[in-house]
């Protein structure tokens, strides 16, 4: 269980409805595992890279939102894309360390939505699926399956063991739980968006 520096900690419980242990990830978390253990989160404007190598089984789930609205300045990335980069590495590299083969993974993502009150204007979710999008295709990952953009948030729930991947979009919220969390992780990494490279295990 791994967050980026200075978050929390992803909570373990026991999924009754899909009898098995879980873990959720919030904003700015991520988690690999070789277990059966379900890998849950919830989106907003966020979005989520579903990771897994199909031979060894391992796979992780990450959580993340650029800091910035724009992501590449005079053809070259800036902090915020460089954050993105950073959050797509870390969890690559704890899926080689525990001995996913980086040619052999695949992706699913999520997330994107146009939630975020009072930022609807930025295009805070389309420019994080085009992030993601766009650094999958630069690292050969091919990805399997998507679900982004949309007016919903979503809850998705990430099964390593055989890949499968179920979200529910949740059309009617009852508090502002969401909204809260991703704009108090946005304040959050704003100002800090990289805490340095990552070293990538072949």
């Amino acid at each position: 269980m791994t967050s980026l520096p200075g978050m929390s900690t992803p909570n373990r419980y026991f999924d009754r409805h899909f009898d098995s242990e879980a873990v959720k990830i919030l904003p700015g978390e991520y988690f690999a595992t070789r277990d059966p253990t379900i890998i849950v989160t919830v989106l907003g404007s966020c979005v989520s890279v579903c990771l897994r190598d199909p031979i060894t089984k391992i796979g992780g789930m990450n959580h993340f939102l650029l800091p910035n609205d724009e992501f590449v300045t005079s053809g070259e990335m800036n902090t915020s894309a460089r954050y993105g980069t950073y959050a797509m590495e870390l969890l690559i590299n704890e899926l080689l360390k525990m001995g996913a083969a980086r040619n052999r993974l695949e992706a699913k993502v999520f997330g994107g939505g146009n939630v975020l009150q009072g930022l609807t204007i930025n295009n805070v979710g389309e420019r994080n699926s085009e992030f993601v999008l766009d650094y999958l295709k630069i690292e050969k990952i091919p990805v399997l399956a998507r679900d982004l953009l949309g007016p919903y948030p979503r809850k998705v729930y990430f099964f390593p063991g055989t890949g499968e991947v179920k979200v529910r979009k949740i059309k009617a919220m009852h508090n502002t739980t969401i909204l809260d969390r991703e704009s108090e992780y946005r304040m959050r990494i704003k100002d800090t968006p990289s805490a340095g490279d990552v070293d990538l295990f072949e």
